[in-house]
């Protein structure tokens, strides 16, 4: 496996999608020595000076004006660590922790922490053994941070929680003995860099993006496909039209269809057929998808922008001898780059069960009835396309912005929060169910051009067709259909259609 050395400010969205699959062990720049070594030197010697700096000796939140005596500085840190384990529900996916190990060492590591270089190392170690600690889904507000999310990855370190190596999940001291590790000793202001911090709500928000990709990919593949499966007419993305409006995602949306369904022999079969103009959910689709595309873009370049971000607090300033209170904890922008990711998601699925519906009314589609021979006897895709408006139709009511909302705590300390970490929660849940409307969408799209041997479509489309024969044969009678779409989900997420999307997609380009 391939090291990649981890230089903050420098992490791209393609080297965020290396690490959150698992691609490469990770490295931290010789670079960053200084930097770190200097603001651990300065609280130390705040320490030292018995001067009195938030984080590093007084208490937290409200309690910010109790001094603490230096003989408790640890007793502290650690405190603080078990009080803000308070995270409850599912553990987070293995690909999730790694991009919050990864995320925080890069914030780490510019030196505006106070942090110890040992402490940086041992995240490095969790990542490069694969061992992940189990960190509850819910439970976090995004503000000031991530807390008790990123409490629990550190509580592992010192010997509590959970963790999970080789898909084993164990005790967190048991996790420490098995890899040779003794307990952290958590110096002054390091509990607070650990936990201060948005790299959970990121995570999760990047994951949701890395997912949504692949569901935008595939829908290129099954949108092309339906209008094939519905003798559907290629004039709708002529660049032409695209240019006039000059949306971005929707010109470059538009040449990637014209890519995919150039030889069609299908689309010169009936070029005399009369129809004047398909359904919106057919020829709309550079004007829709490209503007999730566009969305897709934005969200990427603030999620890029937040992984190489330092989000603790106060940040430590030793050139100048200041540190500094201040609220680059509270991940409003995280958040907003979610619930839009989430809005563009929803469209993207939409629009598929549009298509999906009309490939199996046979009075808009002229095919078979559910496209399956012997209707009747066979319901075909009848409830496929039930399964993918109800998911759609949740779609709609996780799409309600999360960032709107604001909830106070600490005592009204800590007033307004951004509510990141739900926000890209539900986007993952609307991933999920935005990939699996299209995985049945591919699957119906595929039925609908094996309907019409023999004719062939494209070369691009073929090919993409033999990939989902694969896996599911093509439907000739009533079977049990949740394999099916499971299988074809599977063959998405694992990436068979990506390269439809790869010219197109942030972290793919």
């Amino acid at each position: 496996m391939d090291t990649f050395e981890l230089k903050p400010g420098t992490l791209t969205l393609k080297d965020l999608r290396r690490i959150w699959a698992g691609e490469v062990k990770l490295s931290l720049s010789p670079d960053t020595a200084p930097a770190i070594k200097a603001s651990h030197d300065f609280v130390n010697d705040v320490v030292a000076s018995d001067e009195t700096i938030y984080g590093i000796n007084t208490g937290f939140g409200l309690l910010a004006q109790t001094r603490i005596a230096q003989d408790q500085l640890t007793k502290l840190q650690e405190n603080l660590v078990l009080s803000h384990s308070t995270g409850t529900g599912d553990y987070l996916d293995e690909r999730v922790v790694r991009l919050v190990l990864a995320t925080k060492i890069v914030g780490l590591a510019q030196g505006l922490s106070g942090i110890k270089p040992a402490t940086i190392e041992r995240l490095l170690t969790l990542y490069n053994e694969g061992a992940y600690p189990c960190i509850p889904g819910k439970g976090s507000v995004g503000a000031s941070g991530d807390l008790a999310p990123l409490a629990h990855l550190v509580a592992t370190q010192l010997g509590m929680g959970r963790i999970r190596i080789n898909d084993e999940i164990m005790d967190g001291a048991e996790g420490l003995k098995k890899l040779g590790l003794e307990p952290l000793s958590l110096g002054p202001k390091e509990g607070l860099a650990l936990l201060n911090g948005t790299q959970v709500s990121n995570a999760i928000a990047l994951d949701a993006l890395f997912r949504a990709e692949m569901g935008f990919a595939s829908a290129l593949v099954a949108g092309a496909l339906s209008v094939e499966a519905l003798r559907g007419s290629h004039a709708p993305f002529d660049a032409r039209i695209h240019a006039a409006r000059r949306q971005q995602g929707q010109i470059d949306v538009a040449a990637r269809l014209c890519e995919l369904l150039a030889g069609s022999e299908i689309e010169v079969s009936h070029a005399e057929c009369g129809t004047v103009q398909d359904p919106y959910s057919f020829r709309c689709q550079p004007q829709v998808m490209g503007a999730a595309l566009d969305v897709i873009r934005d969200a990427g370049r603030t999620l890029e922008v937040e992984a190489n971000a330092v989000t603790d607090n106060p940040l430590i300033f030793a050139e100048t001898g200041d540190a500094i209170s201040g609220g680059n904890f509270h991940a409003a922008p995280v958040a907003f780059a979610a619930d839009m990711l989430s809005l563009a998601m929803c469209e993207v699925a939409s629009i598929s069960e549009r298509r999906l519906a009309v490939l199996v009314d046979p009075k808009m589609s002229g095919q078979p009835p559910f496209l399956v021979t012997d209707s009747g006897l066979n319901s075909g895709f009848m409830i496929a396309q039930v399964t993918a408006a109800a998911l759609v139709s949740e779609n709609k009511t996780l799409a309600h912005p999360a960032s709107v909302d604001s909830i106070p705590t600490s005592a009204n300390q800590e007033d307004h929060v951004s509510m990141s970490t739900f926000a890209a929660r539900k986007a993952g849940e609307i991933a999920f169910n935005t990939n699996t409307v299209i995985a049945i969408e591919l699957l119906a799209a595929a039925q609908g051009v094996d309907l019409l041997r023999p004719l062939k479509s494209s070369d691009a489309l073929e090919g993409y067709i033999a990939k989902i024969r694969e896996v599911v044969p093509v439907f000739t009678e009533d079977r049990y259909f949740a394999n099916d779409i499971e299988n074809a989900r599977q063959l998405a997420r694992a990436g068979a259609f990506l390269d439809a999307g790869r010219k197109l997609l942030p972290s793919l380009r």
